[in-house]
C-alpha cells in the first residue's frame, strides 16, 4: 500500500470514517466492503497490517478509501495506538464494528486455560477495548455507531462453552453500553450471526476431517431457508445499523440465521 498523508485521505472522505476488526476476511471483509460502498473511508482492522492487504486493495479498486491497520485486539495498548493512527489519517470514528474473533472448540472437561483466555480475550475483550477506546470521541463529537458481533452460539453451544460465554457477554455489554451513551446520540447494538460461509467455517471443517460441501449442506438443513447464509448478507445487516435509517434502534442484538429452529 503507497503511503498516504492523513491530510490527503481525509479531503477524500464524505461520510465519516468506519473501523471494521476482523476485516481482513469473511464476515468483516464483506463489511469493511459494505461501509465503503456507503461512503465511509474504512479503516480495515487485523492482526497484522499484512493481512489487511486484500481487503484494502478490493476497497481502493472499487473506488473508495481505505487504510490496513495491524492490531491484536485482545491488547488494549495496541487498540489505542491503533485508534491514534485512524485518527491520524482519516479522522474521528464515527463508525465501530467490532467483528474480530476466534474460536478454540473443545468440551469443557478438555479446554485448557489459553483456549478459554484466548476466546474471551479477542472476542470479547477486544469489543470491550475498541469501543472504550472510541466512545469518548463519539461522545465528544455528538454521536456515533457501534455495531458489535455475539452469535447464535450465545444460547449455547456444545464444545463452545468459551466462545458461547465470549458472546453472550457480548450481548449484555452491548444493551449496557446503550443505555451508558444514547444520551450523546450513540447508537450501539449488535448481530449475531447463524451459519456463515466463511473461511473460518472452512477450518473447521477441516479440523474436523469433513468435506466442506458436505458439511455446509449438513448445516442448509437446520435453516428455515434451507441454506447458510453469506458474508455479505451480515454485511447488509451491519451496513442498516451503522446508517441513519437505524437512527432509532440501540440495545439490540438482531439475529440473522436464516429461521434456525
Amino acid at each position: 500500500m503507497t503511503a498516504t498523508t492523513g491530510a490527503e485521505v481525509r479531503s477524500s472522505r464524505s461520510a465519516g470514517v468506519a473501523v471494521v476488526t476482523g476485516a481482513g476476511r469473511g464476515i468483516g471483509a464483506a463489511t469493511a466492503r459494505r461501509l465503503s460502498a456507503a461512503g465511509l473511508s474504512v479503516a480495515v482492522v487485523d492482526r497484522t497490517e499484512l493481512d489487511t492487504a486484500e481487503t484494502v486493495a478490493a476497497v481502493t479498486a472499487a473506488g473508495g478509501t481505505a487504510v490496513g491497520v495491524g492490531c491484536d485486539v485482545a491488547l488494549a495498548d495496541e487498540v489505542d495506538a491503533a485508534v491514534r493512527r485512524v485518527n491520524e489519517v482519516l479522522g474521528p470514528v464515527d463508525v465501530l464494528v467490532n467483528c474480530a474473533g476466534v474460536t478454540r472448540d473443545r468440551l469443557l472437561l478438555t479446554m485448557g486455560d489459553d483456549d478459554w483466555d484466548t476466546v474471551m480475550d479477542v472476542n470479547f475483550g477486544g469489543t470491550v477495548h475498541w469501543c472504550r477506546a472510541v466512545a469518548g470521541q463519539m461522545k465528544q463529537g455528538g454521536g456515533g455507531r457501534i455495531v458489535n458481533f455475539s452469535s447464535v452460539a450465545a444460547d449455547g453451544n456444545a464444545g463452545q462453552a468459551n466462545y458461547a460465554a465470549a458472546k453472550a457477554a457480548v450481548s449484555g455489554f452491548t444493551r449496557t453500553l446503550a443505555a451508558e451513551l444514547g444520551p450523546y446520540g450513540v447508537t450501539v447494538n449488535a448481530v449475531a450471526p447463524g451459519f456463515v460461509a466463511t473461511p473460518m467455517v472452512d477450518e473447521l471443517a477441516e479440523r474436523l476431517g469433513a468435506d466442506r460441501e458436505a458439511f455446509l449442506a449438513e448445516a442448509a438443513t437446520r435453516s428455515a431457508l434451507g441454506r447458510v447464509g453469506a458474508a455479505e448478507e451480515i454485511g447488509e445487516v451491519v451496513a442498516f445499523l451503522a446508517g441513519s435509517a437505524s437512527g432509532y434502534v440501540t440495545g439490540q442484538t438482531l439475529v440473522v440465521d436464516g429461521g434456525r429452529p
